[in-house]
């Protein structure tokens, strides 16, 4: 697992954080299998690559890890860490397609017209993650593919609200157009970092929306599988977290520093959620009214 640790020490995200909560096989899994979304992520968004480059390098990315998937010789090193991980726990090659698939849509979409749309990027790109680690978490009851759906839809949009001015760095606006004709946002407004109470509606609305997937989570979390899924809900705490401080921040993410949390209040979040496991009680820490 040399290439999977390094690439997960380096990025230092907060999916990597919840590994710790797991044992150290799940643990060692889990990094295999967020090494590989970084790496065809990576190729996605390296910006200046041409994108017929980009789109090659990610049909390799497909070709080598289904050999993986079905037992050939994949010549990417994450690839070859992954392929046990794969084996063991019956990861099918479909998910890791639709993985590649969410990947190449960041090449050629750059913005949404609706709901609907954004919300079939984000479970290409998020909730088929989530698809994927629930089989590694040893999951039993079939409702929690639709807690991983769920989810998954949940933290991406927290994700595209906090990294709105970054996204618009890179020319992409992830907010739906439907939705920002209906509260009077331009583009323009969002590529050139322009805040406005109008601004601020419209990122409410899609905030009341990622609640809904956060509560939907927590419905369908199945009892029987808290324990299994408690990297997942240290996952969705800290995003329910951060969507509150944007909340509190009105939404502004226009200035300088990315809004995230801090180190303290991460630490109490994971504390939190062993003990959760420890004990068995407790409600999932997210989705509240």
């Amino acid at each position: 697992m040399q290439h999977s640790q390094a690439i997960t020490r380096k990025s230092a995200s907060n999916l990597a954080l919840a590994f710790i909560l797991l044992p150290r096989p799940k643990r060692n899994a889990m990094a295999a299998l967020y090494a590989f979304c970084r790496e065809v992520d990576d190729v996605a968004d390296e910006d200046s690559a041409p994108t017929e480059l980009r789109r090659a390098r990610l049909t390799e990315w497909r070709r080598d890890i289904q050999l993986a998937c079905t037992g050939g010789a994949p010549q990417f090193p994450v690839n070859q860490e992954l392929q046990p991980v794969i084996r063991e726990y019956g990861l099918p090659f479909e998910l890791f397609d639709e993985l590649i698939q969410g990947c190449e849509m960041d090449l050629e979409i750059k913005a949404y017209d609706n709901y609907e749309q954004l919300e079939a990027y984000c479970h290409r790109v998020a909730s088929v993650v989530g698809l994927l680690s629930i089989r590694i978490f040893g999951c039993q009851n079939p409702a929690a593919g639709d807690y991983a759906r769920h989810l998954g839809k949940a933290l991406q949009l927290t994700n595209i609200l906090r990294d709105v001015r970054a996204d618009a760095e890179r020319g992409r606006i992830y907010l739906p157009r439907l939705e920002m004709e209906r509260f009077g946002v331009t583009p323009g407004e969002i590529l050139n970092h322009q805040y406005t109470e109008r601004y601020h509606a419209l990122a409410a609305s899609v905030a009341g929306r990622a609640r809904e997937f956060y509560q939907r989570a927590r419905r369908a979390l199945p009892a029987e599988d808290r324990r299994a899924l408690v990297a997942a809900e240290l996952m969705g705490s800290v995003y329910w977290r951060l969507l509150l401080k944007l909340e509190r921040r009105q939404f502004n993410v226009f200035g300088p520093e990315r809004i995230r949390l801090g180190k303290a209040h991460k630490a109490g979040l994971i504390l939190r959620s062993w003990l959760a496991f420890a004990t068995g009680i407790g409600a999932s820490p997210y989705g509240t009214p």
